[in-house]
């Protein structure tokens, strides 16, 4: 790898050092298990610690020297067939690797070296487990490289020894690892230099683009040049037929001749600015794609501590497990990489203790022994689709069920009527988990509301299907690539706006005839199913009303079972974009995620749906939507007191709405508290309810910007939340709540009598 070392001091340049060296050394190891021969592989790890021996002593990091020359006599040893290294003691070996990553960072504590460097100096006599039977000839299999796109850790289903066979060997993870992989030259770039790199290539590609327009305008000097010359002409016709005098005719003809001169370099130069154009439009659009590749890294970046954390887990756990890697060459965004990481490894986790059952249990239920843990990685519909499968003993919906009645999330009729999709994803709430148990490896009393979240930072989707009894998939949905977007251009109020054209469902020209109404909301209907309809206009504030003709441009966003189709005034095409951050001074710009600049240079918003179809949401259930009428708008409203009810449940939300509607309060809804917080700075509302656990902004933090508000801080603000200790209450007191109603204990008549006596009844 070639780096730019004048950057680094000798401590960074160690760091990268151990880094680099501790992958071939993980790699390695856990290819020991598998290898028939191991020569080459154990050549591979004598090299990798001696150079890190070399590097530490270069430093004067004695503690890595040390470690590092025990781990090196270890692998000379084994090179010298004075030793046989077994699955205990590539443990022992591991510990070693990840204690040099730590002593690089100057995390290790010296009597951590000196017990690990003793410990493995005297590896050899390290005792086998009583009960692993034949722990002194572990079978070694051999994995092909089949597929650049698939990592099997299985074995082959054939025993290759008799020991093999013996059903009560301790349960162990079977794994494979590529290696001989030959990897491209690489320069170390910082992600600031990168990121302005992208900028710079797509002001390339916009310059590149000015040039189209120019030699238009020339061809347009061209035409108005050829019908001068038609003129000049028609003059000398004239002036020869005529009885002019000679001079006359000379200077008609010498014109005639500079102005067909003219016409000729004048086209010759055409020709050359065309194929100009065509070469740096060409380029421009070959740089802006190479630097853009230059930010994609294969998927199988972010797998390379996977095959080591099955394996740790698997033998902690008393389980056999076997792991594939699909689609290792699907090239994905650096940032996103970075990102999902903690949500995958959270997810295997889950999968290794939650999911997978024991061998015992496995054969009982007449399963295999191992276990399959699947993580696929694909290109789908310009998304990255990232999914997480095993075949465990699935998630017990009745038990869901019993759980989220028990905690009181929902009533009993309630949880009855919920759909397995509606109620798997009670799974991503915050603090909420399946296990009763606190364990150090998963059940943490965090639950899987870190991966929703994440994935939702990523403009991502984060699902879970289950089958009992045979197992339990995640799926994760996010774009490629947060650097560039594929989108579908509109025009709306006169501006251009971006809509991702991965959360379109579908765009069409709608009849005014097919609009219908029900209940003041205006809707159509496509599949079977009614989609409202709403102006784009009105979602993002425009004072501009727009214009209805007999078909209305409709962008339809969301999935099945939340569709919106939004009226846009005209369709502009599609383009794919470069995203560029807002200033984040700007904080969350309401239904807005990103900015763009088009082929011409005009600034263009990148809407962001997710946000877009929650402010939907708000106007439907306000009754504030413009109707559209024969090329007339009109805006329904209601009278009476107005209420916001945040939370991010939907079960919460409709019940406390439904509850304060048919009191005759009109109510708005947000799904946390940046959205309610976007809610509340466009509209007067006499009672704000929010919860506290949600993503974005939790209720504490909602009710302080309130409270500080000059306009707001005067708008009384109620708690509801699951949250009823004596110190939870007093924090959101001192937030500036003026009441606090636990949800586990109220019912209809507290909190309409916590409302009334707030702000009074609804007339």
């Amino acid at each position: 790898m070639s780096e730019d070392l004048g950057n680094f001091s000798m401590l960074e340049l160690f760091r990268l050092e151990v880094d680099n060296q501790a992958a071939i050394l993980s790699d390695g190891l856990l290819s020991l298990e598998q290898q028939d021969d191991p020569s080459k592989q154990l050549e591979a790890l004598m090299r990798a610690a001696h150079s890190i021996k070399g590097a530490a002593r270069m430093v004067d990091i004695d503690s890595g020297v040390r470690l590092a020359h025990a781990m090196e006599d270890c692998f000379v040893a084994a090179q010298n067939n004075d030793l046989v290294l077994k699955p205990q003691q590539i443990d022992l070996l591991l510990e070693g690797v990840d204690l040099l990553v730590a002593v690089s960072r100057d995390e290790a504590k010296a009597e951590q070296v000196d017990r690990l460097s003793d410990s493995i100096s005297n590896i050899s006599a390290l005792p086998s487990p009583e009960n692993e039977v034949g722990a002194d000839t572990i079978p070694v299999y051999a994995e092909p490289a089949n597929s650049d796109n698939f990592v099997s850790t299985s074995p082959p289903e054939e025993p290759v020894s008799d020991e093999t066979s013996t059903t009560d060997a301790k349960p162990r993870a079977v794994l494979s690892a590529t290696s001989g992989d030959k990897v491209a030259d690489a320069v170390r770039v910082s992600a600031e230099s990168l990121n302005r790199l992208v900028g710079l290539a797509g002001e390339v590609q916009v310059e590149a683009r000015w040039l189209h327009p120019f030699s238009n305008a020339l061809q347009q000097v061209k035409h108005r040049q050829a019908e001068l010359i038609e003129l000049l002409d028609h003059l000398n016709d004239s002036l020869l037929t005529s009885k002019s005098d000679e001079y006359s005719r000379t200077l008609a003809g010498e014109i005639h001749t500079k102005a067909n001169r003219c016409r000729h370099l004048l086209s010759d130069r055409l020709m050359e600015l065309d194929e100009f154009d065509r070469r740096l439009y060409g380029l421009g659009n070959r740089l802006h794609s190479e630097v853009i590749a230059s930010r994609m890294r294969p998927f199988s970046d972010a797998t390379k501590g996977y095959p080591r954390l099955v394996r740790d887990m698997a033998r902690q756990l008393g389980k056999q497990v076997e792991l594939k890697i699909e689609g290792l060459s699907t090239q994905v965004d650096r940032d996103i990489l970075e990102s999902i990481d903690a949500p995958l490894n959270h997810l295997i986790r889950n999968a290794l203790d939650h999911g997978i059952e024991a061998p015992e249990q496995r054969l009982a239920a007449g399963k295999p022994e191992r276990a399959t843990l699947t993580v696929t990685a694909t290109h789908n519909a310009g998304m990255l689709s990232i999914q997480v499968q095993d075949d465990g003993r699935g998630i017990d919906t009745a038990a869901l069920r019993e759980k989220i009645t028990r905690r009181g999330m929902v009533t009993e009729t309630m949880a009855r009527e919920l759909s397995e999709t509606e109620l798997l994803e009670f799974l991503f709430l915050p603090g909420f988990s399946t296990r009763e148990k606190v364990t150090e490896i998963s059940g943490r009393g965090v639950g899987l509301d870190v991966v929703h979240s994440t994935i939702q930072k990523m403009r991502g989707v984060a699902r879970a299907t289950t089958e009992p009894g045979n197992g339990t998939r995640f799926h994760l949905q996010l774009p490629i690539t947060l650097s560039v977007v594929r989108v579908l251009l509109v025009e709306i109020s006169g501006e251009p706006y971006a809509i991702p054209l991965a959360r379109i469902d579908r765009t069409m020209k709608l009849d005014t005839s097919r609009i219908e109404s029900l209940e003041n909301r205006q809707y159509f209907t496509i599949d079977n199913q009614h989609v409202g309809v709403v102006f784009a206009s009105q979602v993002l504030g425009s004072k501009v009303t727009p214009t209805v003709y007999d078909e209305l441009p409709v962008v339809v966003l969301g999935e099945r079972l939340n569709r919106s189709g939004l009226v846009v005034d005209r369709f502009m095409g599609e383009r794919s974009l470069v995203v560029h951050a807002l200033d984040p001074r700007l904080g969350k710009v309401q239904d807005i995620s990103a900015a763009s600049v088009l082929e011409n240079g005009d600034p263009c918003l990148i809407i962001d749906v997710d946000d877009m179809l929650r402010s939907i949401d708000i106007l439907i259930a306000g009754g504030r939507l413009d109707r559209i009428n024969n090329g007339d708008t009109t805006t329904t409203t209601h009278a009476g007191k107005r209420i916001l009810v945040v939370d991010d449940s939907i079960t919460v939300r409709e019940v406390e709405r439904n509850m304060l509607a048919t009191r005759g309060y009109h109510v708005d809804v947000a799904v946390d508290g940046m959205d309610g917080w976007n809610a509340v700075r466009m509209n007067d509302y006499d009672l704000i309810i929010s919860d506290v656990d949600m993503p974005r902004m939790n209720g504490f933090e909602f009710v302080r910007l309130i409270k500080q508000d000059d306009r707001l801080h005067a708008t009384p603000v109620m708690i509801v939340s699951y949250k009823d200790r004596e110190e939870d209450r007093q924090s959101g007191l001192e937030a500036g709540a003026d009441y606090y109603l636990a949800k586990g204990s109220f019912h209809d008549e507290t909190l309409i009598d916590a409302v009334i006596d707030l702000i009074g009844t609804a007339e």
